[in-house]
């Protein structure tokens, strides 16, 4: 898309409305601000817009909506000129239809009865001209009929729209391409989308071509359902010229010939107007396709139709929002050249592009030049612009855009409020973060949300005193809410003031406020995260009794923090007062239960769970697996371990080293050295090896007697500081097994210069050595002794005891 942009920047396309507009006259010039920080003056522009498509069967203008409202109302009646501002004029000063539309009832035109209906912003008094219309006998077409549809469906008057729509088809009178758009239209605004594809079914089943502003429409219909593919998919049918209907049409016609076939035929070769590409690119840009929504551009241009600003608008955004910066600064050049006009909007979407990435001067600078354009930032440009400083805490720069708001008199909603007290707390300013919330609370229309998030910020951080302060000072002022008391008790735990917490609770229905489930769980969860479960335990049993218990995810907090305290009995009983209440156990809380009695070596309980979560046809979770792996361990099941360990396997986790080991445990126990070796070489591959996979390798091949397999074992442990007390003596009895006395002294004075603890274990293998070299089991004895007396001469003698061996071997060996 870069390239493309970078070609499109260099281009030199030539609008037609361009070469006239060189020689007029040049309006007030605006300077765009360009990333790297200047600026290009361009006049301000005076392109010729395409026009609004017209509608050949109707011969009236269909104009869009962003169209209508550049235009003033009464400018707008003012160019209908004849009788028709005069008409407006008496239905706006004359109650009575009839003595406002008298004096003209004999000469008005179809056309002039559209203006008068279309021009009517009350439905009823649109329905009640129309009414009249009727009554007087006067000729009412499809054209009259689409506008009150329009303007009953805007207003959400359906029976009364579907009562025009009999009305109509009892007359006589044939929908029309444009009849159908206008019902998909407001039927979708209204928020009843079945009912706008039921329209939709309808006029592609009656043999109806939609033309190019119905098309757009059908596309905004699926696009607002976020069904993009189908909104493709609808207008690359619809351009081809392709049927659009699955179904034969119900009309005995084999074709059907109409001025919207015949455009959609021409389609293929012909451009679309400025309204049917910005809501493709629109449509690509939310589905996420930015090539799509890039080429469409492209092809805009090439078509030679002028992009409007909402088309820049719409491109700028969609470049920005997939972090392509750069192709955003061609595109605000490219608007430079069209001489397309900057709005509020494209700026309020530099300043939050600009600002997501990071770059909060670019992101200022956009705001200065808006105002330098001459236009009013709004109030989405300050709230961006101030959430942007507050997350940064740009304190002075937050102040002077509060300053201007409140010279504009722009009110700062609420969110906004709470996001300048986080400010002030975490650029450590607590007094300036209480006078700022103060402002608003004596202004006397906070609401509880915004008081709940202004204690919330203070608590997050740990102050719990201001916190408590806001808190207070709400309540003093009106009545709270839950939502105030459910983040004080949120405070409160994170400033370790359990016993407080438990005191507000408590003093809700005091106060008229029903804790809900974020009340209870806020609490539970507070006592049981730190060792509290018995306090946790009733407020579980009220918790029950409100009708607000309905899963086990407290049961399980409440039940690990007994476990945690080794109080598995009462972790039992709250599980079985989870299946009185009917709460189903899930695998989280079996896993936990499996865990701690797995811990514990009560291998019967921990197998009981494991049926029991059988029996709930639940199945397993690697957490579960991991606990079964152990327990199977423990009882040396190896079948058993095999199944939960394969499962571990084909998971996206994989087995933890833990179960790993266990497994290699199990292998080894039962000389199973390529199973062992294999989980091994993986576990190494994998850098998740630790000093017990190796020791129980190093063990395997000593059991098996392949002692050079051991050794390059032993060496990799030390090469990859594994050595500790377990490895130590692990390596310490292989070289006495293997029969190296040298190795067996460097490896003893190794553990003696790092201080490790030599044990009964180490002097056992060392015993081992010196009788296999004739020393005599009283004089291994007698060392033994010694060093339990005397450590340090006692370490000395055997020292100089495997010395005197070392000795004797190399005399042997020479």
């Amino acid at each position: 898309m870069l390239l493309k942009l970078q070609i499109l920047a260099n281009a030199n396309a030539v609008f037609p409305s361009e070469k006239a507009e060189q020689v007029t006259h040049l309006g007030r010039k605006q300077r765009l601000l360009l990333p790297n920080g200047t600026g290009t003056v361009r006049p301000e522009p005076h392109l010729k817009k395409r026009g609004p498509e017209k509608n050949p069967e109707e011969g009236v203008h269909r104009k869009s909506k962003t169209e209508k409202s550049h235009t003033k109302c009464s400018t707008k009646r003012a160019s209908y000129g004849g009788c028709i501002p005069a008409i407006l004029e008496a239905l706006d000063a004359v109650p009575d239809v009839e003595d406002a539309l008298g004096p003209w009832e004999e000469r008005l035109s179809n056309k002039e009865r559209s203006i008068i209906l279309k021009e009517q912003s009350r439905w009823h008094r649109a329905l009640e001209i129309f009414q009249w219309f009727n009554h007087k006998g006067h000729e009412l077409n499809v054209i009259h009929y689409n506008i009150m549809l329009r303007s009953l469906g805007r207003a959400r008057q359906w029976a009364q729209l579907e009562s025009l729509w009999n009305e109509m088809n009892a007359r006589g009178i044939a929908a029309t391409s444009s009849t159908y758009g206008t019902l998909i239209d407001v039927y979708s605004k209204g928020g009843r989308r079945d009912d706008a594809l039921s329209w939709l079914d309808m006029m592609l089943e009656q043999g109806v071509e939609p033309d190019e502003v119905t098309m757009v429409i059908v596309v905004q219909l699926y696009k607002k359902a976020g069904e993009f593919q189908k909104a493709e998919e609808f207008f690359r049918k619809w351009s081809s010229g392709k049927p659009l209907r699955s179904k034969p049409s119900r009309s005995n016609d084999n074709a059907v010939a109409s001025p919207e076939l015949d455009e959609r035929v021409a389609c293929a070769n012909a451009s679309f107007g400025s309204h049917t590409y910005n809501t493709l690119i629109d449509t690509y840009g939310k589905a996420g396709q930015l090539k799509e929504a890039s080429e469409t551009f492209v092809e805009m241009l090439k078509q030679g139709v002028a992009p409007t600003t909402v088309t820049f608008n719409t491109m700028i955004h969609i470049c920005g929002n997939h972090g392509q910066l750069e192709e955003v600064s061609l595109l605000v050049r490219k608007m430079e050249e069209l001489r397309c006009s900057p709005n509020t909007r494209t700026y309020n979407i530099l300043i939050s592009l600009y600002a997501k990435h990071d770059d909060i001067g670019m992101a200022t600078k956009y705001f200065e030049t808006m105002k330098e354009a001459s236009l009013e930032p709004d109030l989405v440009s300050y709230r961006t612009l101030l959430y942007a400083y507050s997350i940064r805490k740009m304190v002075r720069e937050a102040e002077e855009l509060v300053r201007e708001m409140d010279e504009r008199g722009l009110e700062i909603d609420q969110y906004t409020q709470s996001a300048l007290t986080r400010m002030y707390i975490e650029a450590g300013m607590l007094e300036r973060s209480l006078l700022w919330f103060l402002r608003f609370h004596l202004a006397g229309n906070m609401t509880s949300e915004c008081c709940a998030a202004n204690i919330d910020a203070y608590g997050e951080h740990g102050h719990t005193l201001e916190a408590e302060k806001v808190f207070i000072w709400c309540q003093e002022r009106k009545n709270l809410s839950v939502l105030e008391f459910n983040v004080m008790i949120k405070a409160y735990g994170i400033g370790k003031c359990y016993e407080k917490a438990c005191q507000l609770f408590d003093s809700m229905e005091k106060h008229g406020v029903v804790a809900d489930r974020c009340s209870y769980t806020s609490l539970i969860q507070i006592l049981a995260s730190t060792d509290q479960p018995h306090i946790a335990k009733p407020y579980m049993k009220k918790m029950q009794e409100a009708g607000l218990a309905s899963d086990c995810i407290l049961y399980c907090a409440v039940i690990s923090s007994f476990a945690k305290l080794g109080q598995l009995e009462m972790a039992e009983d709250v599980y079985k007062e989870m299946i009185r209440h009917g709460v189903q156990p899930d695998v989280i809380v079996y896993g936990t239960l499996i865990n701690i009695f797995c811990d514990v070596g009560r291998v019967k309980e921990a197998i009981s769970y494991v049926d029991e979560m059988k029996k709930a046809g639940l199945p397993g979770n690697i957490v579960i697996y991991n606990s079964l792996i152990k327990l199977y361990a423990k009882i040396d099941n190896l079948e058993k371990a095999q199944e939960a360990y394969k499962l571990l396997q084909l998971s996206e986790e994989g087995p933890t080293v833990y179960s790993s080991n266990c497994m290699m445990d199990l292998y080894v126990k039962r000389s199973m050295v390529d199973q062992a070796k294999e989980i091994f070489e993986t576990l190494k591959k994998n850098g998740a090896a630790n000093e017990f996979t190796f020791a129980m390798m190093l063990c395997l091949y000593k059991k098996i007697e392949r002692f050079d397999e051991a050794i390059q074992i032993a060496k990799q442990i030390r090469n990859l500081g594994h050595l500790t007390d377990l490895s130590y003596n692990n390596v310490l009895d292989l070289y006495v097994i293997a029969g190296r006395p040298k190795e067996v002294t460097e490896t003893f004075k190794e553990m003696v210069r790092a201080s490790i603890q030599v044990d009964d274990c180490s002097f056992r293998s060392l015993g081992n050595l010196l009788l296999r070299y004739g020393v005599s089991r009283q004089a291994v004895g007698k060392l033994k002794v010694l060093v339990k007396k005397d450590a340090s001469n006692g370490l000395q003698a055997w020292m100089s005891a495997l010395s005197s061996v070392l000795e004797v071997d190399d005399y042997d060996h020479n």
